[in-house]
């Protein structure tokens, strides 16, 4: 069920979702049966890189690692960008093969594709494969999302049982409460997969940089939020009923007024339109210009390079699906491509930097992170840095259903499984 945006009381929502329970659920004295499925509760913390959880500020992610497992990074696919990897993590698909390949697209069937268009963001055309929370309604588990990108689309004709439209106006402490009201629920009725996302920090790091103070204190505030939530599981004697695991997308690097190129001075707008524009920017050149567009643009220069979409680097598998533009320009790290107008406009504002992603994966700037407990992790494992489409088959294993065909490799993670966890069959 499409669910509405509760601003000033949660506890309308808990009481829609919770089919009456005007309360929370007494805490528990003992675990659920060991024959009771566990839940599983992915949680984003979008734009927080490796290096956040270094600072020494993060008790309640670190309490999480000691716990259980954690990786040393994560890579994220190319683009280094929220929509594309964000779905990349749910369906095991790079983004040029699941068809989100970028935060803005051009399709020529469907027409233009940017995060704040919602229609857009809700046509099922734009997402392909297939993310976990369908897998598993099909199977005949019930799912909640508390927002995840591609959750307000109808996939394959399915959504989640209980699912929210985005709205950054929706306080953290709120959806951390949604998330303990749908755990809250009766076995029969409670979520088998939830998602949970946090987009602070992502923003606190765009508009004052990955160094910034404000980071530190929205990094700070996201922590408390997930402590919060464990220590609630944890409190009612559900630890052993509730795998976790907390991801992030992609990290952040630096930006500076003195890193910003203007896309006018790198190719007339005469002979080619841009598609995106920010760190990785897609040209599609206009019609008897292409000629002249590969000439002004292919090969490296002012801190960025550019391909043509079919010869872009082999490790970054991209640049076969049609919505990938025709040529593409990679900015160096901290660089910014984009229209001269929005240059102006920066100055005639004051801007003085901040931060943005969107830069090779294989910058450790860019690296996400990976940290999971519960009945089915093993404890104080730390395992080496891998590609997030691994963490779509182990969302499936941990689920027991059959994983749909996708790019990870389902041997990555088993390391950070305890036995019963890996022997987890693929049914349900």
């Amino acid at each position: 069920m499409r669910l509405p945006f509760v601003r000033a009381a949660w506890l309308a929502a808990a009481l829609l979702l919770s089919a009456g329970c005007a309360t929370r659920a007494p805490q528990h004295s003992v675990s659920a049966p060991p024959h009771e499925p566990a839940t599983l509760l992915l949680i984003s913390l979008d734009g927080v890189r490796a290096e956040y959880l270094q600072r020494g500020i993060t008790p309640h992610l670190a309490r999480l690692a000691r716990e259980g497992v954690r990786a040393e990074w994560m890579n994220p696919s190319y683009p280094s960008l929220t929509f594309p990897n964000h779905y990349t993590l749910v369906t095991g698909l790079r983004p040029d093969h699941h068809g989100i390949i970028s935060n803005t697209m051009f399709d020529e069937h469907l027409g233009n594709f940017s995060l704040s268009d919602r229609d857009a963001v809700g046509d099922a055309r734009w997402w392909s494969g297939e993310p976990i929370w369908v897998g598993a309604e099909k199977a005949g588990l019930r799912t909640a999302t508390m927002f995840w990108p591609g959750s307000e689309a109808a996939v394959q004709s399915v959504r989640p049982t209980h699912w929210f439209p985005f709205d950054k106006a929706f306080a953290i402490d709120d959806r951390v409460r949604q998330v303990q009201a749908w755990l809250d629920l009766p076995a029969t009725e409670r979520p088998r997969l939830i998602t949970l996302y946090f987009e602070h920090v992502d923003t606190a790091g765009h508009d004052n940089g990955p160094d910034s103070r404000n980071v530190e204190d929205t990094l700070k505030a996201v922590d408390a939020a997930v402590g919060r939530l464990v220590d609630d599981i944890d409190a009612r004697g559900e630890r052993d009923r509730v795998n976790i695991i907390v991801v992030s997308d992609h990290g952040m690097a630096a930006t500076s007024p003195e890193r910003v190129m203007a896309i006018e001075d790198r190719i007339s707008p005469d002979d080619a339109e841009p598609v995106t524009v920010g760190q990785v920017v897609g040209f599609n050149p206009r019609p008897g210009h292409e000629d002249a567009a590969a000439r002004q643009l292919l090969g490296r220069r002012d801190h960025a390079e550019c391909w043509r979409k079919q010869d872009m680097p082999a490790r970054w598998h991209y640049g076969t699906h049609p919505r990938v533009p025709a040529i593409v320009c990679q900015a160096d790290e901290g660089w910014l491509l984009v229209k001269r107008e929005a240059i102006e406009r920066w100055r005639r504002n004051g801007w003085k930097g901040g931060g943005s992603h969107g830069y090779d994966p294989a910058r450790p700037s860019m690296r996400a992170i990976f940290v999971a407990r519960g009945p089915a992790f093993r404890q104080g494992v730390t395992v080496p840095g891998f590609d997030n489409v691994d963490v779509y088959p182990l969302l499936t294993r941990l689920l027991g259903i059959t994983p749909a065909p996708n790019d990870g490799d389902a041997r990555t993670l088993l390391p950070v499984l305890n036995a019963a966890g890996a022997a987890s069959p693929h049914s349900h």
